[in-house]
């Protein structure tokens, strides 16, 4: 594998040990956002038997074709986990040359993972400059951090998820690369502010310290999303000259929300 002090592009990998939290659409809007700001990027999907993120890119390209537009798509790549285990190892050792050769050719690439540990869940993690998980503001998610004592407000030992992390910080630091931006996103929240809601984030904030993430309250449960996925677009997409589409409150807002991700970021 190359050296991650070496390479070119930037890699940020969506991960989250569970299903459900939002992954792709995080990495599909990631994606635009930066094609838009000017930068070459690839994408990766290493959960290729699901393939929401595939599904997603398809979606665009139809659309473009159907409507004779043009927007931005990035380079696809898709991996689909090999039933054969004898075949894993090879696998493996293929996968790393792919995304070795992406780093030298694109400024980001973006790898979408799937909901379950497997060897591409682990062969992600190896490239990873920044790790977003998506987390929502359900007390159960955060079992994937840690082991919460509520009713004695104490957190336990790390989670499983928060345990292969920290593996995976050893590894990159045994590389030469001391520090991994991982940051811990607010996904699918609701737009009420439940004391559910309020003791989910009090928890992150202390997981936050204990664990070495940076804490993003940002994105909302927005129909939008969902809604864009069936047209491969974003909200990024909608003020395009050739979609006319009007912006409602919940575009705009939606808008505001990546744009603050990717700053969350890149701050500077």
């Amino acid at each position: 594998m190359n050296d991650p002090i070496e390479k070119k592009a930037h890699v940020i990998v969506v991960s989250n040990e569970k299903g459900g939290t939002g992954k792709s659409t995080i990495s599909m809007h990631l994606a635009i956002k930066l094609m838009q700001e000017g930068f070459s990027v690839a994408t990766v999907d290493m959960d290729g038997r699901q393939g929401t993120l595939s599904k997603y890119l398809e979606n665009r390209e139809n659309f473009c074709a159907k409507h004779k537009i043009s927007l931005p798509i990035p380079v696809h790549y898709r991996f689909t986990p090999q039933e054969d285990y004898s075949l894993i190892a090879a696998d493996r050792g293929n996968i790393r040359t792919q995304i070795s050769k992406l780093l030298d050719n694109y400024d980001a690439v973006i790898i979408d993972t799937p909901g379950n540990k497997n060897y591409l869940f682990e062969e992600a993690h190896r490239f990873a400059d920044t790790l977003i998980t998506p987390i929502s503001d359900s007390l159960i998610d955060l079992n994937v951090l840690a082991d919460i004592d509520f009713e004695n407000e104490k957190i336990g030992h790390p989670g499983h998820y928060a345990n292969y992390i920290w593996e995976v910080k050893k590894y990159l630091a045994s590389l030469g690369k001391p520090y991994l931006n991982w940051i811990v996103v607010g996904n699918k929240l609701s737009s009420y502010n439940s004391k559910n809601k309020q003791v989910v984030f009090q928890y992150l904030e202390k997981m936050s310290k204990l664990y070495g993430f940076r804490l993003a309250e940002i994105i909302k449960d927005r129909v939008i999303y969902r809604e864009l996925f069936l047209e491969g677009l974003t909200v990024l997409d909608m003020q395009h000259p050739d979609l006319r589409l009007k912006m409602s409150v919940s575009h705009i807002a939606a808008k505001r929300e990546i744009r603050a991700l990717a700053e969350f970021i890149c701050p500077e």
